[in-house]
């Protein structure tokens, strides 16, 4: 056999470091049924929706059956995924009375486009008619819809990673996005003239950066501490919580849908934190430093996210309000004016 770089071309084959799969040549199959099934629960539950009327969250998912599988066969994925789920959703009017109903989607598969996709919205038989069903039905549809194709997203670049092995000169071959819709041919990704980066580099995706501020009628150290001590987090968080407050300290909240790592501590003036939210890219973490500023009888706190996914930004803020500013003010009582 030709050593690379010599002999007759016609009989070449790429040297391999791991000896295994040469030129991606051999059918490879990874199954991706469980990571699928959390990833669809992370991103469905706590999807909302919200207007004059009211406002709608999934708050369960109680049906989520089917299976998702990817192969790999000359360099090209196919991918084959194929889902029956039913979520509920929890509507509440501005006057308090609460509601509740269902959201089927009967057949999520590579078969059907995102567009095309039947998403069933319903409220409970016991229920009395409310304008908050229309809002589900329209926005809440809308969103589940979203969401979706936000799976299908991550399936194809997230969980994808290693499939297609390094080729001689250490870089992996991609595939475009070419789908068929026959379901025996499993929605075919062709390969692409273009190279992926080095492998173990991860999928790089894009990302932006922000910042909020906010005060709150206390001072920087009492604030400091809300943000490290884990008995404080678990009270503003209103669920369990495991937080290290030191340097390289972890913690993990909201159950282990936000986690991350302390990097820097500089007592009451300074926070940075390596984080990221359970929907992310694998192992994709922003970064987060809190800066506390003395106002006199109130702190002023000034938020810097660097790193957040493009498509995560604005769900990002609004958990940093809702989740953050907002619930520590309500648990602490350290309500102050918003810039």
């Amino acid at each position: 056999m030709a050593k690379w770089g010599e002999g007759d071309p016609r009989w070449i084959v790429e040297e391999r470091a791991d000896a295994t799969n040469v030129n991606n040549w051999h059918w490879t199959e990874r199954d991706a049924t469980n990571w699928s099934s959390e990833k669809l629960k992370a991103l469905l539950l706590g999807l909302s929706v919200e207007n004059e009327d009211g406002k709608c969250e999934v708050t369960e998912v109680s049906k989520l059956e089917g299976e998702a599988s990817i192969n790999n066969r000359k360099g090209k994925l196919i991918f084959f995924y194929e889902w029956n789920l039913k979520a509920t959703w929890t509507g509440k009017s501005k006057t308090g009375i609460e509601f509740k109903g269902t959201v089927e989607v009967p057949n999520l598969s590579d078969e059907n486009d995102m567009e095309d996709l039947a998403i069933s919205v319903m409220l409970n038989k016991d229920e009395p008619e409310t304008p908050l069903m229309k809002l589900m039905k329209t926005e809440g549809a809308e969103k589940v819809r979203q969401v979706l194709g936000s799976y299908v997203d991550y399936l194809k670049t997230e969980f994808t990673q290693g499939m297609i092995l390094p080729t001689a000169n250490g870089v992996s071959k991609t595939s475009s996005n070419s789908q068929s819709k026959a379901k025996c041919d499993k929605t075919q990704i062709s390969s692409s003239s273009s190279s992926a980066p080095p492998a173990n580099t991860g999928v790089k995706i894009p990302t932006c950066k922000f910042t909020l501020r906010d005060t709150f009628l206390t001072s920087p150290p009492e604030l400091y501490r809300v943000f490290v001590n884990q008995d404080m987090v678990q009270a503003f968080m209103h669920s369990p919580a495991v937080v290290e407050g030191e340097r390289g300290g972890k913690f993990r909240m909201l159950d282990g849908k936000v986690s991350g790592e302390f990097t820097e501590l500089v007592p009451d003036e300074k926070i940075v934190m390596k984080w990221r939210c359970n929907n992310w890219p694998c192992e994709h973490y922003a970064t987060i430093t809190l800066t506390l500023m003395d106002r006199s009888n109130e702190t002023e706190l000034k938020v810097e996210c660097r790193g957040v996914p493009d498509s995560e930004e604005e769900q990002t803020k609004e958990g940093w309000k809702r989740y953050y500013f907002e619930a520590i003010k309500q648990t602490f009582g350290y309500g102050a004016r918003l810039f």
